[in-house]
């Protein structure tokens, strides 16, 4: 800041200048002005090219949150059956239309047997009736579980919406007027968002109804009959159907999350996925907030559209992948209920917080999915396991949420039972079973002057240095004494970072 003196008389020149300074003054403010307004207008950074779409950065909330909630639940949970398997996928109840009803076999021994000849897929949907759903209930479960956002099936493979859908082709398939008459998608967002959750969408590209493929021997996956009641015209099923869908979906509910599947039969190019996801990230109300995963054509798994995914452990769980990814499984060996398994097919509590455990350490999120019943509710054992997963994360979830692989812990010959995670100056050993021997903690050297905390206890943890690492002694506890069940985790703050 500068003052000037004040004088009594002007010249012409003093004049001209300063007509001459305030124009330039002017001048300079109109083109600052300009660069402000115009970036906001002709700005598209992203191109429907998977060149511009593929270096989006993925939303610092999915990588922090690494605990979600999957829910399969539509019409198939009124069938809720497909026999148990060995083999990977084949139990999926989900894939009762296809594999069950589409399935000449099956829908002999099974369908025809329990709902007669002449019943159709179609005709359960006046049965899928949720009279007992309470999102409410179901968004506080999900909070107590520890989860940080939640994933419905917006629409499976059959085509039934779980919102009133606009779509020409769907006017008489959703949920607004066949079954519960109700907004279930609508619904259970503002139930999930009410208690602070990210609530996300999965969304099937094709429809048994429609979509042919080459892995059937007849082209399809339903009966013919099906397919010529219900079939959408290959020319109007992009168009008027899945892309009109996304997009409803975006604009109604504001997702923080698009789990898209359902894309191996066609390319990316087919179901103009570039285009859409150009849309998404440059001009949809939730552009910044929402991520998608990587179905969105042939071929595009693990290599294009925002994290990547496994099922069931099908990929190895992405190991070394530095790419953010995500694997989701169900509790037992289905996505959707499944009234064949027996407490044999489910994994326990302590298996599923190992799975938690092992995935985190390794930069992954885990996706855990219930199968609700066509009633609307939970059932128990799926509640149990998830209350059990949250009480084991009220303790030890700062290991969890918003943490890093950490690299050095993740040598080979290190300790399978050991895993670590990381997050500014603390590095945490989570361990699936006490250790009662002392142990090395990979990639912190005792010269950094560590504090060892076990977390959910007060009982003190000392350690010792071995060729300058760092060397644990696990504490001699009683069983009153343990901070929790399944997994334990010691903290380990670095004070020299």
């Amino acid at each position: 800041m500068y003052f000037c003196q004040r004088s009594t008389s002007f010249s012409r020149s003093s004049i001209l200048s300063s007509r001459v300074s305030f124009l330039s003054s002017i001048g300079w403010w109109l083109i600052g002005a300009l660069v402000a307004v115009l970036p906001a207008r002709a700005q598209t950074p992203y191109a429907p090219t998977w060149t511009s779409l593929d270096r989006r950065p993925i939303p610092a909330w999915f990588t922090d949150a690494k605990f979600g909630i999957f829910i399969h639940w539509g019409v198939y949970s009124v069938p809720a059956y497909r026999p148990v398997s060995p083999r990977p996928y084949e139990t999926y109840a989900e894939w009762y239309g296809a594999d069950v009803y589409g399935n000449a076999a099956l829908r002999q021994s099974f369908h025809d047997k329990n709902y007669g000849p002449t019943f159709t897929y179609r005709d359960f949907g006046p049965l899928f009736r949720v009279e007992l759903f309470d999102p409410a209930r179901w968004a506080d479960l999900f909070a107590r579980a520890g989860a940080r956002y939640v994933v419905l099936t917006a629409k499976h493979h059959d085509g039934y919406c779980l919102w009133p859908t606009t779509a020409p082709y769907k006017q008489q398939w959703h949920s607004g007027v066949v079954g519960p008459k109700r907004d279930l998608a609508g619904e259970l967002a503002q139930a999930v968002r009410a208690r602070g959750l990210k609530m996300g969408f999965y969304y099937s590209l094709l429809e048994w109804e429609s979509t042919s493929t080459a892995n059937r021997p007849s082209g399809y996956y339903l009966p013919k009959a099906d397919i010529e009641k219900y079939r959408i015209p290959d020319a109007q099923y992009v168009e008027k159907n899945s892309l009109w869908q996304l997009k409803e979906l975006v604009t109604t509910y504001r997702p923080a999350l698009l789990f898209a599947d359902g894309e191996w039969d066609r390319s990316a190019a087919y179901w103009r996925s570039p285009e859409f996801l150009a849309w998404l990230y440059n001009e949809a109300p939730n552009k910044d907030e929402v991520i998608v995963n990587d179905r969105w054509g042939q071929g595009t798994r693990g290599q294009h559209g925002g994290y990547y995914t496994s099922e069931y452990a099908s990929d190895n769980e992405k190991v070394g992948v530095q790419h953010p990814w995500e694997e989701s499984r169900g509790m037992g060996q289905s996505y959707g209920f499944n009234r064949a398994e027996n407490i044999e097919n489910y994994s326990t509590s302590a298996q599923l917080v190992h799975q938690l455990i092992d995935i985190v350490s390794r930069g992954g999120n885990l996706l855990l999915n219930i199968g609700p019943a066509a009633d609307g509710t939970i059932p128990v054992l799926m509640q149990e396991r998830l209350v059990d997963i949250g009480r084991w994360l009220a303790i030890n979830g700062e290991a969890i949420y918003g943490t890093r692989a950490w690299a050095p812990g993740a040598a080979k010959g290190a300790p399978q039972s050991l895993y670590y995670t990381a997050k500014g100056q603390d590095v945490y050993v989570l361990t699936t079973s006490w250790p009662t021997a002392p142990f090395v903690v990979a990639g912190v050297p005792a010269a950094s002057h560590p504090t060892v905390t076990l977390l959910g206890s007060a009982v003190p943890v000392t350690y010792t240095t071995q060729r300058g690492q760092l060397l644990v002694q696990p504490p001699v506890l009683t069983l009153a004494q343990a901070p929790c069940q399944f997994a334990y985790v010691f903290k380990v703050h670095r004070a020299d970072r």
